[in-house]
C-alpha cells in the first residue's frame, strides 16, 4: 500500500469525520493542475488553479465524497485550430472505502480506499475533468473552420470558393464542361 503526503493539495484528511456515520464536513480548496490535466485538444495547463468544492460524508463503508471543480482550460478549435480558452465544471461522487471493509460484488481494483485517515482525489478529478471536457470544442457556434482544398481560414474570407479539380479527374472534368455547353438539340 503506497503512503499518502498530507501535504499533497489533493490528499484530504478525513480525521474529524471519524467512523460516525452521517458526520459530514465541508472543504473548499484551490489546488493546481497537475500535468497532462485534460486531453489531446483540450486541458487545464498545468500549474493552473482548479477550485474545489467538497462534502465529505461518513457513511457506514466510508467516505463519500461530493464536489465540483472550476478550472480554466485552454486549446484549439477543432475547425480552425484557433486558441479556444473556456471554464469548466466539472462534478463528481466517489465512495472511498475504510482500509478493513470489504466489498461485495465489486472488482477490488476498482474500489477507492482510505489510506489511514487520508483520500486522494487526484484520480477521481482528473477523470472528471476529462469526462467533462467537450468533445469538439469551437472558438465559436458558428466557426465555419478551414478550407479543405487549400487550408485558408473560412472565418477570413467568407465569399472564399476553391473550386480546384482532383488533377487525376481534369480530363473528365473538362467532358462534363464541354457536353453542359453544346448546345441542348444536337443531343
Amino acid at each position: 500500500m503506497d503512503r499518502l503526503d498530507p501535504r499533497d493539495p489533493l490528499v484530504v484528511d478525513t480525521r474529524e469525520l471519524g467512523r460516525r456515520a452521517g458526520s459530514m464536513k465541508r472543504v473548499a480548496r484551490t489546488v493546481p493542475a497537475p500535468a497532462h490535466f485534460g486531453n489531446d485538444v483540450l486541458q487545464v495547463p498545468e500549474g493552473e488553479d482548479i477550485a474545489l468544492e467538497l462534502r465529505l460524508e461518513a457513511v457506514m463503508e466510508g467516505v463519500l465524497v461530493s464536489g465540483e471543480a472550476t478550472a480554466r482550460v485552454t486549446g484549439e478549435c477543432v475547425r480552425c485550430l484557433d486558441p479556444v480558452e473556456q471554464r469548466l465544471d466539472a462534478d463528481f461522487q466517489e465512495l472511498y472505502v475504510y482500509p478493513d471493509v470489504e466489498v461485495e460484488g465489486e472488482d477490488p481494483d476498482d474500489v477507492l480506499r482510505l489510506h489511514g485517515d487520508l483520500l486522494d482525489l487526484n484520480q477521481v478529478l482528473r477523470d472528471a475533468v476529462v469526462l467533462a471536457l467537450p468533445l469538439l470544442p469551437l472558438c465559436r457556434d458558428d466557426c465555419p473552420g478551414l478550407c479543405v482544398e487549400c487550408g485558408a481560414r473560412l472565418a477570413d474570407d467568407p465569399e472564399h470558393d476553391h473550386a480546384a479539380t482532383d488533377p487525376r479527374w481534369a480530363a473528365l472534368h473538362s467532358m462534363f464542361d464541354s457536353a453542359s455547353s453544346a448546345d441542348p438539340q444536337e443531343k
